[in-house]
């Protein structure tokens, strides 16, 4: 069965460029012109990827993204945007997309992007992963996408558990941002690591008891991130 893809534009001569080199990659299409309409259908509709643009009518791309993943829709999404913004680009992945495109783009370059994406997922899927992983009080079960610290569930977007995740199967090694960047959203920003920044200092608030001084996500100067394998001084 062809892998369904839902293409969100409001401009159509977009839409029809996309779905036409989409369809002929070999997928299947649906697509949705403003960003409520997204939301719902990508609510009910299990897609194997969403192309996002970021500036919609009715709800914004953001808005879908970030509702998307609080509805624990896991689908991937590749999101688009005229604006070339580092913000935007940190925004868009925080939220939980998986790949940024600025327009113009090539419709090739789409077809690229969407099947290096799903092949990433369909590795994901493949990985037999732990029964869980404990550090001090946390206790990580990758299987189910949980984690678990000092008694208490924590919520996580997708990406911030991915890191979680990859930090706590390198414990007690030092790890680059571009190493993080590469492992954990499977993009190069030529330098441009401030996601990574971003999503340690929102795993540390879920799990740091002093987000001021770390014992669990420490910062190597100079280098990178380190989760310790054996945390001292936790209350």
């Amino acid at each position: 069965m062809a892998r369904k893809v839902l293409i969100v534009d409001d401009e159509e001569s977009i839409v029809t460029l996309l779905k036409y080199n989409i369809e002929q990659a070999g997928f299947e299409t649906d697509v949705a012109y403003n960003g409520l309409d997204a939301f719902q259908k990508a609510v009910q509709i299990p897609y194997d990827l969403i192309v996002l643009d970021l500036m919609l009518p009715e709800l914004d791309g953001t808005d879908v993204c970030r509702q998307l993943r609080q509805k624990q829709v896991d689908t991937p999404i590749l999101m688009l945007t005229a604006k070339d913004d580092e913000f935007d680009k940190v925004l868009g992945l925080e939220l939980g997309a998986d790949d940024y495109l600025t327009k113009p783009f090539s419709p090739k370059e789409v077809v690229a992007r969407i099947k290096a994406i799903l092949r990433r997922a369909s590795k994901q899927e493949q990985l037999i992963p732990d029964a869980f992983i404990k550090i001090a009080d946390l206790i990580i079960y990758p299987e189910q996408y949980e984690a678990v610290f000092k008694g208490n569930n924590l919520e996580f977007t997708r990406k911030e558990f991915e890191l979680l995740l990859y930090l706590a199967k390198h414990k007690g090694k030092v790890l680059s941002r571009d190493q993080l960047l590469s492992a954990v959203w499977n993009y190069d920003f030529a330098g441009d690591t401030r996601i990574v920044d971003v999503h340690v200092s929102h795993l540390r608030e879920k799990i740091e008891p002093d987000t001021k001084h770390p014992i669990y996500i420490k910062t190597i100067r100079g280098l990178g991130y380190k989760m310790e394998d054996h945390v001292h001084g936790r209350s």
